[in-house]
């Protein structure tokens, strides 16, 4: 079903060669003169990346072709961009409003941030696509994606490499950067292969591709911050809304972006949506080679299911079904383990009603699920059935305004409503916890992203708790006709081409507001009372001390923990309400005790008072230091820090890292960090992303001296002695730190304190 080749491999003639001594000779025997260097170049990856870069062929400094933010990230960027000098949007910059779409917290602040992006839009010439018009990466994929372009979004699963796009998703940092002009900065990244053959069985949907995809590869990192190419003669078996719903999955795997080849079927869809110019044909060149490979027989995909709490927790549904005791006493472990919470637990044995396990929810929703071919299918499975009237329900959200009127106009809603299903608009509430938030204790099934702690909107903190499970639309809606009994579509489903698919682009033409190149400098921002301004951000200064104010030891922290999704998303234009949020699921005291360490450096800047008594013996000690004896308060700032083993999984939000800084963090400690992502976020709020190789080297609660801090970051040292200070013990111990490979405008922005300061440097 899905292998992994280790090392290297040539790909030629539709097939790829392993690059050992085996693959030597048979490169010989076709009478063929590869080489990994020149082979490098022959991937589809390299084409793209060469055309948008103006560095050398190890850095890259890439300029994007165009952007896309959604409503919980476009207003702390835009006023990234203005403190830093921006004046109009240099490319084409979509502003979407399909996550902050319900009033239900904070009353009017989720539509001032409405208001306050389309005045964005006019004032600096960008798109502005209303509320329920279009889910982000729907638009972008229907509107803005083409053959060898490049789009950078903030947003996680901005992933368009089914229609010949390379995609990124980041945190805000970096799309600031693109608006006044500057480069996203990357080593060149590995190329993985991905290598699709056979068709999909009846009832296997995108949903069980990606998830084997993810199962193969998240736990062992094998495409961590590489690209995924997907290559094989598979491709051409699956329509281009089934790669789509593959491609937009490739995200949990923790790979950097992801390229397709393109064929007639591409060609078809561009053409549809009335852009058949942005399409060209891309193929890996005869001999291009790939730093792995991962090969996909589509033919063997089960209907599969990822078990909660996470896109790499899979089974197949058979398999479940057959051993259900066992997986799910072993999913409770983990989960209750994940959840963290005393006296909270989930049950989900007791889903189990005479051999079956029944669920009471599912959700077809957003960029994964939301897509005409999904739905199609689940409307032909529903056709004439009924999903009851007890527990279960199904809701369906169409991913766009014109999937949902095509929808309508060939009968699927009809379908659908004709079963009990509740059809809404396009929102992307059901993948990040706002909206259809389960009752305590139930069980979700969804063809969506992620299925992280609280991803359905339960609190645990407050006693409750709900789980979701991923699958596939046309799995879920077989579950549905049979009361929410979990089923595994096969005959039910049959694999076909669903009904063409006519794009009517004027939906879009009557309601989106595009002013790409066409800024009004006269229009004036509308702020709502919710809309702040960022903080200021001090600098790094000489010597750095810092508290370690909350210890994570899971095997990865994710970003839902870093900083909630859900409802607390409404605050996100708000920088210190945002704040109060911090790790409040997993760490409750961490906001308490980072502010009680931000209070000790802002005494430290006035100068006024005297010094606490806890600084003192701080001080007492540090003297004792080598080199150190006359080292003074003056010349170190004190933060807050926090320790994970490897933190990060997850969203692109760059608020994971803002939240902290905030709140006056000025380090992390990781054993390494779980994706580019996220600690580029902690370089662009000036978070030092310290590397440690023992965390049990501190604790919660301990101090660490680094003296020399910002001389060595800016002169590029390879470790930073560092100390920790144990004012309980009155103990000092050595360790050494890292920061890993830095660019020279992360060092300056990091010495800065942030990115706004480096540009108003």
């Amino acid at each position: 079903m899905i292998s992994l080749l280790k090392g290297g491999t040539y790909y030629s003639g539709g097939r790829l060669i392993a690059d050992d001594e085996a693959g030597a000779v048979e490169i010989k025997r076709l009478g063929k003169n590869f080489s990994r260097q020149e082979g490098q170049k022959g991937t589809i990856a390299y084409s793209i990346l060469t055309a948008h870069n103006s560095g050398d062929g190890r850095n890259l400094k890439i300029k994007f072709d165009s952007m896309a933010s959604h409503d919980i990230t476009y207003v702390g960027i835009i006023q990234t961009a203005r403190a830093s000098g921006m004046e109009s949007f240099p490319i084409p910059y979509v502003l979407t409003n399909c996550h902050n779409t319900l009033c239900a917290v904070g009353g009017t602040i989720n539509e001032d941030d409405h208001v306050f992006a389309l005045s964005a839009a006019k004032k600096y010439g960008g798109i502005f696509v209303p509320p329920h018009m279009a889910v982000i990466h729907s638009y972008n994929r229907e509107m803005m994606a083409g053959c060898g372009k490049m789009i950078l979004g903030s947003d996680s699963h901005t992933r368009y490499g089914a229609l010949g796009t390379m995609a990124v998703g980041e945190g805000g940092g970096e799309l600031a950067k693109q608006l006044v002009g500057r480069t996203y900065d990357i080593p060149y990244p590995e190329v993985v292969a991905v290598c699709l053959t056979g068709t999909p069985r009846n009832g296997v949907g995108p949903q069980d591709v990606a998830l084997s995809i993810i199962a193969g590869v998240f736990k062992n990192g094998y495409v961590k911050n590489k690209v995924m190419e997907f290559i094989g003669d598979g491709i051409a078996n699956i329509p281009v809304d089934f790669r789509n719903g593959i491609d937009v999955m490739t995200t949990e795997t923790t790979c950097w972006s992801s390229i397709w080849k393109t064929d007639d079927q591409v060609r078809d869809y561009l053409t549809i949506h009335k852009r058949g110019g942005d399409y060209r044909e891309l193929n890996p060149a005869d001999g291009a080679y790939y730093d792995g490979a991962i090969l996909v027989d589509l033919s063997k995909i089960e209907p599969s299911i990822a078990m909660p709490f996470h896109p790499s927790s899979v089974y197949t549904i058979r398999e479940l079904k057959e051993n259900a005791e066992d997986i799910l006493a072993k999913t409770e472990e983990a989960a209750n383990k994940a959840i963290g919470v005393p006296g909270i637990a989930i049950n989900l044995r007791k889903k189990l009603q005479g051999g079956d396990l029944y669920v009471d929810q599912g959700i077809i929703a957003g960029c994964s699920g939301g897509t005409f071919n999904n739905i199609m299918a689940a409307a032909d499975i529903l056709d004439g059935k009924s999903t009851g009237d007890g527990v279960f329900s199904l809701s369906v959200y169409p991913d766009s305004q014109p999937v949902f009127a095509e929808l309508v106009k060939n009968g699927g809603i009809a379908k659908l409503m004709g079963a009990g299903v509740i059809v809404r608009s396009a929102f992307c509430g059901p993948c990040f916890g706002a909206g259809d938030t389960p009752a305590n204790g139930e069980f979700s099934i969804r063809h969506t992203t992620r299925n992280f702690p609280n991803r359905e909107g339960s609190k645990p903190g407050d006693g409750q708790i709900a789980s979701v499970a991923l699958m596939d639309a046309r799995s879920i809606a077989l579950t549905a006709a049979n009361g929410g009994r979990l089923s595994a579509a096969g005959d039910d489903e049959v694999y076909t081409q669903r009904p063409t698919y006519f794009f009517d682009r004027s939906i879009y033409d009557k309601r989106v507001y595009d002013g790409t190149g066409k800024p009004d400098r006269k229009t004036e921002l509308v702020f709502g009372p919710n809309i702040k301004d960022w903080p200021a951000m001090p600098a790094l200064t000489e010597n750095l001390l810092v508290q370690i104010v909350s210890y994570i030891t899971d095997p990865v922290t994710t970003t839902d923990e870093l900083i909630p999704s859900g409802e607390t998303s409404s605050y996100r234009s708000n920088p210190l309400a945002l704040a109060e949020f911090t790790l409040s699921r997993r760490d409750p005291e961490y906001v308490g005790k980072a502010k009680a360490v931000k209070t000790l450096e802002e005494g430290r800047r006035k100068a006024t008072g005297p010094v606490p008594a806890e600084i003192e013996a701080l001080y007492a000690m540090i003297k004792t230091l080598p080199g150190c004896g006359n080292t003074t308060p003056e010349q170190a700032g004190i933060g807050s820090a926090i320790y994970a083993n490897k933190p990060g999984d997850g969203s692109a939000r760059e608020q994971a890292a803002s939240c902290q800084r905030v709140l006056g963090a000025s380090a992390n400690f990781a054993l390494e960090y779980a994706t580019k992502r996220y600690r580029s976020n902690l370089i662009n709020w000036g978070i030092l992303p310290f590397l440690v190789k023992d965390g049990a080297a501190f604790k919660t609660g301990d101090w660490l001296f680094v003296p020399g801090a910002r001389k060595a970051l800016l002169e590029k040292a390879d470790t930073f002695p560092a100390y920790v200070l144990g004012c309980n013990t009155n103990r000092i111990t050595t360790i050494e730190l890292s920061l890993g490979a830095l660019t020279d405008t992360e060092r300056q922005i990091l010495a800065d304190g942030c990115l706004i300061n480096y540009y108003k440097h």
